[in-house]
């Protein structure tokens, strides 16, 4: 299935949005339907000379300076107010680039405008803090505070799996903190990005504060870490990727959302029925491919074989297929070969011995939901990061056991544990290493308002609008000394 796609309506421009004009070039690439394989639309990618504009303009406005932060606030509860308007759109252009349910994209419009509506909360209570000089001897009558001012520029490099949301964890608290914004979305869906540039130029954000340059990682990617104007790179991708990045930025600040292997354990005092939608739903929505998506679960084995039971039976409600189907809960991979990658791993899982207990089937880029159990420890589906629509199940008799192997790996993004043992959570508390532990929700739970981000190879840093504005910013102490 090759043809085009015509039925969506209200397409953006297909260029690179520098000072308020959308720009085209010698080059472009095509934007494909994940479900079909058909072209929807054909952009323009940014050629080396539209880098460098962008990134000028980026710091003249940087040097000129950004509006109070009122104004700034203003903008972004207008754009907040705009989606609604805009939401048929952005929801056509997500299930076709993205591949997202339509349930999915909606889903990814309701986030936007609650970060949308933090992000100007932030604006007007960026502020720094008092300093307590009388704990110095001698120094007690000095008067400190800090201060915070703009990074300057602020380039937003972002993953397809969130071609919304994500993308404003980033340009809206870098922006609501005064800073110019770059943004390279994903060249899997950079559809979805253009036409929030629309919504937001039509809020009002100064047009030379924000640009929007389309293109590849290994083409426009690679220029704008070239660039020496750019003050801080946020990113959201893989972690081979983001070492790349890091090695580019040298002393320059960054923060970085990278790979993870997430687990999730279920102790045999769980409530089963609070616990499996939420496990399942968690580990198959968007096919998988979401940065905490359950991959390991960890199940007490009194309850190994139940809790396998359940899931093979919700896996088999949730239907795969055409997302425009409001029927579909899980619709494609990314690409055909994102699902091809991920049908041989299961397949390889298979032949040493894995047991497939329901899914695995793939119909282009479609994979349906799978459940394995008996993986090995080195095998792929356990030991790398899978993005795709599979639960891997082991059965554990000691708790401690249980979270030394979720610990067991290079990642350290988010965890779930399931118990009403309160002892037993505050262990996990203490001894899981991730960025995020949850107790009595999986590891793919998160509000927009929460710190978000990793240690280890998973990054560094934190999104949410109150926490990565504070990173997007430079604090300055000021002291009186009478």
């Amino acid at each position: 299935m090759n043809e085009s796609i015509s039925t969506i309506q209200g397409l953006p421009p297909t260029g690179s949005l520098i000072n308020g004009k959308w720009l085209t070039s010698n080059r472009a690439f095509d934007v494909l339907d994940k479900f079909s394989g058909g072209v929807i639309e054909t952009v323009a990618e940014a050629d080396r000379s539209q880098v460098a504009q962008a990134v000028q303009t980026a710091a003249q406005a940087a040097l000129s300076g950004p509006r109070p932060p009122f104004e700034r606030a203003t903008v972004l509860r207008k754009a907040a107010s705009l989606m609604e308007g805009y939401r048929q759109r952005f929801v056509d252009i997500m299930v076709g680039e993205a591949g997202f349910t339509i349930a999915d994209a909606s889903g990814e419009i309701d986030r936007a405008t609650v970060t949308l509506n933090l992000s100007a909360d932030e604006a007007l209570r960026l502020t720094g803090e008092m300093v307590p000089f009388g704990a110095s001897p001698g120094a007690h009558r000095r008067l400190g505070f800090t201060l915070r001012f703009p990074i300057g520029v602020v380039c937003a490099i972002t993953p397809f799996n969130s071609p919304l949301n994500t993308v404003l964890h980033k340009v809206a608290p870098a922006y609501a903190g005064g800073n110019a914004v770059i943004l390279k979305p994903s060249a899997f869906t950079p559809l979805t990005g253009a036409l929030l540039g629309e919504l937001l130029l039509e809020a009002g954000m100064e047009p030379e504060f924000l640009s929007i340059v389309q293109g590849g990682g290994d083409t426009v990617g690679a220029a704008l870490l070239e660039e020496q104007a750019i003050n801080f790179y946020t990113f959201t991708g893989s972690t081979r990727v983001g070492r790349i990045i890091q090695q580019a930025a040298g002393l320059r600040r960054t923060q970085m959302e990278l790979g993870s292997i997430a687990s999730t354990i279920v102790c045999a005092d769980a409530d089963l029925e609070r616990a499996i939608p939420k496990i399942a739903n968690a580990g198959l929505r968007k096919a998988g491919q979401v940065c905490t998506s359950v991959q390991r679960l960890y199940v007490q084995r009194p309850i190994f074989d139940e809790v396998t039971k359940r899931l093979v039976e919700f896996a088999a409600t949730l239907r795969a297929g055409d997302p425009r189907d409001p029927a579909t809960r899980v619709g494609p991979l990314i690409t055909e070969q994102a699902a091809i990658r991920a049908e041989s791993w299961i397949e390889e899982a298979r032949a040493r011995g894995a047991q497939i207990s329901c899914g695995g089937k793939r119909t282009r880029s479609i994979i349906d939901p799978v459940v394995i159990t008996d993986v090995p420890d080195d095998g792929r589906v356990w030991c790398q990061e899978a993005f795709a629509p599979l639960l891997v199940l082991r059965p554990f008799d000691d708790f401690e056991g249980a979270m030394n192997g979720a610990n067991d790996t290079p990642f350290g993004l988010s965890a779930g544990v399931f118990t009403q043992d309160i002892g037993r959570a505050l262990q996990a508390a203490h001894t899981l290493r991730f960025g995020t532990v949850q107790i009595n929700e999986s590891s793919s739970a998160r509000s927009d308002v929460m710190p978000f981000g990793g240690v280890k190879d998973s990054g560094f840093g934190k999104e949410g609008p109150s926490y990565s504005i504070r990173e997007m910013t430079e604090e300055r102490l000021v002291i009186f000394n009478p």
